[in-house]
C-alpha cells in the first residue's frame, strides 16, 4: 500500500514540485457567499416592506387591529353611543290600555250658535241622505272646540247627562253646563261618522235603545254602539243622527229622554229626531 506523501509547506513549493494556484484570487469564495446573503438580506426585506404596506392600506388585513373606523379599539378614546330615549311616562307607568286617540271632525250640517224658533216642515218621502257639500264650496276644517246638542224643537233644551242617561233638559247651573257638552271625534267604528265624548272620557252609546254615557271598554259592541252618522234633516239646519249598527235607527227625544227609534215619517218623530250642534255650554 503505497503511502501518501506529505504536503510540503507553502513557502517551499519548489522542494516537492507542487506550486500554488495562482489562476483565481485568494478568498473568491467568502467574496461569493458574501454577496449571495446580501442579495438575500435585501430581498428578504422589500418582501417585508410590501407585506406591511399592504397590510396597511387593508384593515380587513389585520383583524386584532383596531382602525379609525371602530373607536372602541385598543390605544383609542372610546365615547359612550347615547342610550335611546326614554318614552316610558314618568313614574315608570305606561300609558292605560282603554285611552284612545281620537280625532276632532268637522261639524255637519246643522251647526248654530244661535237658538231658532220650534221647527215646522213637511215629512219627507223616505230616510234621509247623508248631507253633501254645495258645489263650489270647500269642505269645513277640522275643529277641536267642544260642542252642546240642542233640541231642534225644544229650543231651550240640549243634551244632557243625569245618573248616566243622556235626556233633553233646561241649562241651569255650571255643573249643569259642563254635562251638556261634548267634545266630536271621529267615529269609533267608522272615522266617516262621529262620536261623542264627555269631559271625563265617557262616551255616548245606545245601550237598550238608550243613550247613555258609559266607559270604553274596547269592543267592537262599543265601538258601533257608540258611532252615528249624520243625516239631512227635513227640518232647516238641523241634522239626524242614524246608529251604524242599526241602520234606520235614528236618536230621538221621547219624554226628553234620548232613545234609537226606527226613521218614521210623521211630523212629531221628523222634529224629536233634529238636533243642531251649538257651541259648548262650559
Amino acid at each position: 500500500m503505497p503511502r501518501s506523501k506529505s504536503r510540503p509547506p507553502k513557502n517551499q513549493p519548489w522542494e516537492s514540485g507542487w506550486s500554488p494556484d495562482t489562476s483565481r484570487v485568494p478568498g473568491t469564495r467568502r467574496l461569493w457567499l458574501a454577496g449571495a446573503l446580501a442579495i438575500a438580506t435585501v430581498a428578504a426585506c422589500v418582501t417585508a416592506i410590501v407585506v406591511t404596506e399592504q397590510r396597511a392600506d387593508d384593515p380587513s388585513a389585520a383583524p386584532g387591529r383596531a382602525t379609525a373606523a371602530d373607536p372602541s379599539g385598543p390605544g383609542l378614546i372610546s365615547y359612550g353611543t347615547p342610550s335611546p330615549t326614554d318614552t316610558t311616562p314618568p313614574g315608570g307607568k305606561s300609558a292605560s290600555p282603554s285611552a284612545r286617540t281620537t280625532t276632532s271632525v268637522s261639524e255637519p250640517q246643522g251647526s248654530a250658535s244661535e237658538p231658532q224658533g220650534p221647527a215646522s216642515a213637511s215629512p219627507p218621502a223616505g230616510p234621509p241622505k247623508s248631507p253633501t257639500s254645495q258645489p263650489g264650496s270647500s269642505a269645513p276644517k277640522p275643529t277641536t272646540a267642544w260642542r252642546s246638542v240642542r233640541s231642534a224643537n225644544y229650543p231651550e233644551r240640549y243634551w244632557h247627562v243625569s245618573g248616566g242617561v243622556v235626556r233633553l233638559d233646561a241649562v241651569r247651573g255650571p255643573e249643569s253646563r259642563e254635562d251638556s257638552t261634548f267634545r266630536l271625534v271621529e267615529g269609533l267604528a267608522d272615522s266617516s261618522c262621529q262620536s261623542f265624548a264627555t269631559a271625563d272620557g265617557r262616551y255616548l252609546r245606545h245601550r237598550d235603545f238608550v243613550l247613555r254615557a258609559d266607559r270604553d271598554d274596547g269592543s267592537s259592541l262599543f265601538e258601533k254602539d257608540a258611532t252615528f252618522c249624520p243625516r239631512t234633516s227635513p227640518v232647516s239646519g238641523a241634522i239626524m243622527l242614524e246608529s251604524v249598527n242599526f241602520p234606520g235607527r235614528f236618536l230621538r227625544h221621547k219624554d226628553f229622554t234620548l232613545r234609537l227609534e226606527p226613521y218614521q215619517r210623521g211630523g212629531l218623530y221628523q222634529a224629536d229626531s233634529a238636533f243642531r250642534l251649538v257651541s259648548g255650554l262650559a
